[in-house]
């Protein structure tokens, strides 16, 4: 089993991961801590979390007979970004901010062929045969906690994964199989004292280490929520259109992460700072055709330009009065109500900038004085 181990994290490297360690499948310990997260309602409208919560906390009661969980990690590092709440100089309109993780194409479509023929090749690699599942994002499993406990990184103050050699910038996937594998030692905390994640957080998702409150959250803003963002959050999500990276990017970790290797052929550039008047104008047609392949897709047009309505509100200027003005007559109440937000509140901002101050006309040209004559 030894071997097959060294073997299977072999075959995982070539089928492009960058981590692939191994772990028990015992429950895991943050059991406790996720009932208690339920029991406060901190995953606000992520139901689902509470209706496997018990499968998430036994790792049996998803695959019984589960002996191990081999935890994988695909990194999506690339160049840095605008910074948050500001367009480009040289932009000819208010621009938008996307999550790292989605300015590439949906990673579910990149790693499940992947995950699916690494299975495959464990199935096929034990002798009796064993049955194995793997997930991407997608299973009732604690996967952070997993990872952690597989050697992967670290969960952070922030409540994500850090990796020393990847940062914060990766993507988890798993398996679960039936085969008894030799694990590998669980990651350490090296956060030390550092507070720069719970500092970064706009809205205060985060009130204590290692606690995350998402009903502040602007990942679960304007991703997960369907309905209204409430309006004494609005101002706080500045222009992030879809997802938020800073508790992430605030990481002293991230200096160590490499370039990504399988995701960097999947890039979408036109997502680097979208143009939002753009954004604000798409029907339904085009904004399925704009975002086919992207997670993007996932908010629906619907919640995607209720972020972007939002987004305009924050930093938008003169320019944007008529797209916004023309989103609050869009056939859909959502758009309408957060288009009629960001208009008046652009509004209300430029009723309440002083003018500018009447410039001083430069004095008319005089000739100097004529000097005296010289003595005689």
């Amino acid at each position: 089993m030894t071997d097959l181990a060294a073997q299977l994290k072999q075959r995982a490297a070539e089928l492009g991961f960058d981590a692939c360690r191994v772990t028990s499948a015992a429950a895991p310990e943050s059991g406790p801590r996720l009932r208690q997260a339920l029991a406060e309602g901190r995953h606000a409208g992520m139901e689902w979390i509470a209706r496997n919560a018990e499968k998430r906390c036994n790792p049996d009661l998803v695959l019984p007979g589960a002996r191990s969980i081999i935890a994988l990690a695909v990194s999506y590092a690339h160049d840095p970004q605008p910074e948050p709440d500001s367009t480009p100089s040289n932009a000819s309109e208010p621009r938008g901010i996307v999550a790292r993780y989605a300015q590439h194409s949906d990673y579910h479509d990149i790693l499940a062929p992947r995950l699916a023929e690494l299975t495959a090749w464990l199935d096929a690699a034990t002798t009796p045969a064993h049955r194995s599942l793997w997930y991407v994002d997608t299973g009732p499993i604690l996967e952070r906690d997993l990872a952690q406990r597989a050697g992967i990184g670290f969960v952070g103050r922030h409540t994500n994964l850090v990796s020393r050699e990847l940062g914060n910038w990766f993507l988890l996937a798993e398996i679960l199989t039936q085969a008894e594998l030799p694990i590998d030692p669980p990651a350490r905390n090296l956060c030390g004292k550092c507070t720069r994640c719970l500092d970064a957080c706009p809205t205060h998702a985060l009130p204590a280490p290692f606690t995350l409150d998402a009903r502040r959250c602007i990942s679960y803003l304007t991703i997960e929520l369907k309905g209204s963002i409430p309006e004494e959050l609005r101002p706080l999500i500045g222009n992030r259109i879809y997802g938020c990276d800073d508790c992430l990017a605030a990481c002293p970790w991230n200096r160590f992460a490499a370039e990504a290797r399988l995701l960097a052929p999947h890039r979408r550039h036109d997502l680097d700072a979208p143009a939002l008047h753009d954004l604000l104008a798409l029907d339904d047609a085009t904004f399925r055709s704009r975002f086919a392949g992207s997670p993007i897709l996932r908010t629906k047009r619907r919640g995607f330009l209720r972020n972007v309505a939002v987004a305009l509100g924050n930093i938008g200027g003169p320019e944007s009065i008529a797209p916004l003005a023309r989103a609050t007559t869009d056939p859909e109440p959502l758009i309408r109500e957060h288009a009629a937000w960001a208009l008046a509140r652009i509004q209300d901002r430029l009723q309440r900038s002083p003018p500018p101050e009447a410039s001083t006309p430069p004095p008319r040209h005089t000739a100097p004085p004529t000097p005296p004559a010289p003595p005689a």
